[in-house]
């Protein structure tokens, strides 16, 4: 049952802000007709209203939405949050604090439950996730903030990447919290300072604030991820000593830390710790595995791997069906990279655009061009416009076969749709056979030539020789300039 529903204007400290500038600004029904500015009753099912705000933002109505919002107040406050976020995701991160200082000018205008966030930082969290966290900081700076609200803006600066800004306001915040240690060890951590991690968590503990999984677990991921292992599971050890013990995302990090720098005995002993204290390991887990035997080629180990963890009763999702794609591919093992895909598929996992491209591409390779045809239809059919580089390998490979009829149908499929004709930097088209012996040819020549003006010493002949080797590497210069002719004229046809 829902909390009794209460007034902002008896429940909220964020009203009191003596001097703000957005209390100046004019409202957004102020070129609104008169009518509207005086409410109406709740509408019948307010509940709705949230949505329907929702839907006109994204349509980009948002006087619309605004209207329908100022015909029912007082609204529901997760109404006024959508318009903060859809302004925000707009790149409007000035209208978004606009309609924040419509909700501090008319308190009345909206209806909150207890265990909703105050709007302010609705407000500062649409607009940090957003990456609007430069306006949320300036307007923040002039309002007395919460806790709540410093660690919003604490998270904003890191998921901006900017932690020279994050150590400033945490230095700056009159309180801290665990969510606020844990907020920037996390952040110290992804930036491979695990060092400075480790200082902050000391610090932390000195403040009589207690560690747990959200403050460990980050230090122990960028240890493991920086080759400390022995620093790495020194930590795990102390974990009962914060009172917490090690879960899965502790032997994830250490399993994932093990595999990416190749030492699959020290995973491995870590698999067999984590079900001695009953902790089961999770397909992320295995995915590690599936890493390291496709970055190291160990195609055996890697099927093994697989057929365990079917016949244990684990579903692979889409991550594991491409590593071990990628891994076959790499391989050679064709055939094995085309039943993966399949198999990949009737697991429920629809082909994206990567997929359905290397299938086309391998089945060409497997001269199964029948097949390569029908995926490549087949990828049109589901929305997915193909690569050009796809497109003319395929209809390459068809033109050699002399099937001219299927290739015009695949054309025709690829004009139906809107695609690129840009080709990768680093494509080339195969020089036929004949102008692969010419070159030939003509390096023998010159080899000879070579030779034969060490050894001779008459003038003459050296003259005649002379004469001849400008001429050949004439023609070779020639010889080189059709073929890069030849090869941009089908690139750009």
């Amino acid at each position: 049952m829902k909390k009794a529903i209460t007034r902002a204007s008896s429940s909220s400290s964020w009203l009191s802000t003596p001097g703000n500038p957005l209390l100046q600004w004019p409202s957004p029904s102020s070129s609104l007709p008169p009518q509207h500015q005086n409410p109406n009753p709740n509408p019948k099912n307010p509940d709705d209203l949230p949505s329907a705000v929702d839907s006109l933002c994204r349509s980009g109505s948002f006087d619309s939405a605004w209207s329908l919002l100022l015909s029912s107040l007082p609204a529901p406050l997760p109404a006024f949050s959508v318009l903060f976020r859809r302004y925000s995701r707009r790149n409007m991160p000035t209208s978004a604090i606009r309609s924040f200082s419509f909700l501090l000018r008319n308190p009345n205008s909206f209806v909150s439950t207890d265990d909703e966030p105050p709007p302010l930082d609705l407000l500062l969290d649409a607009l940090c996730k957003e990456g609007h966290v430069k306006a949320a900081s300036a307007y923040a700076s002039s309002l007395s903030l919460s806790l709540r609200s410093h660690n919003i803006l604490l998270h904003g600066w890191l998921r901006v990447r900017r932690l020279d800004k994050a150590q400033k306001l945490f230095d700056q915040m009159p309180q801290r919290s665990v969510v606020t240690y844990g907020t920037l060890i996390e952040g110290l951590s992804r930036a491979r300072r695990p060092n400075d991690a480790l200082s902050l968590l000391e610090q932390m503990r000195l403040s009589n604030i207690a560690p747990n999984h959200a403050t460990c677990n980050p230090i122990v991921d960028s240890l493991s991820e920086a080759g400390r292992f022995k620093e790495a599971l020194a930590l795990v050890e102390k974990f009962p000593l914060f009172g917490i013990s090690a879960n899965i995302y502790t032997y994830n990090s250490l399993i994932k830390g093990f595999c990416k720098n190749g030492d699959l005995v020290g995973a491995s002993k870590m698999i067999k710790q984590m079900i001695g204290r009953e902790i089961l390991p999770t397909v992320t887990t295995y995915n590690y595995f599936f890493k390291y035997f496709s970055r190291f080629g160990k195609i055996e180990e890697g099927m093994n791997l697989y057929t365990k963890m079917v016949q244990s009763g684990y579903s692979p999702n889409r991550l594991t069906y491409q590593l071990l794609i990628k891994m076959f591919a790499e391989s050679e093992k064709l055939d094995l990279a085309v039943q993966m895909i399949r198999e990949m598929e009737q697991s429920g996992f629809e082909s994206d655009l990567a997929t359905s491209s290397m299938l086309v591409h391998l089945l060409v390779r497997l001269r199964k061009i029948d097949e390569a045809c029908k995926e490549f239809e087949g990828m049109i059919k589901k929305g997915i416009v193909p690569q050009y580089v796809t497109y003319r390998m395929l209809t390459k490979e068809l033109r050699r076969l002399g099937m001219g009829k299927i290739e015009r149908k695949v054309s025709e499929l690829m004009d139906s749709v809107p695609h690129s004709t840009k080709l990768p930097g680093s494509y080339r088209e195969r020089e036929g056979d004949e102008v692969v012996e010419l070159r030939k040819s003509i390096m023998k020549k010159a080899r000879v030539m070579s030779e034969t003006l060490k050894t001779c010493k008459d003038p003459k002949e050296l003259r005649k020789l002379k004469g001849s080797t400008e001429s050949a590497v004439e023609t070779a210069n020639k010889l080189i300039a059709d073929i890069r002719r030849r090869v941009y004229k089908v690139q750009s046809g």
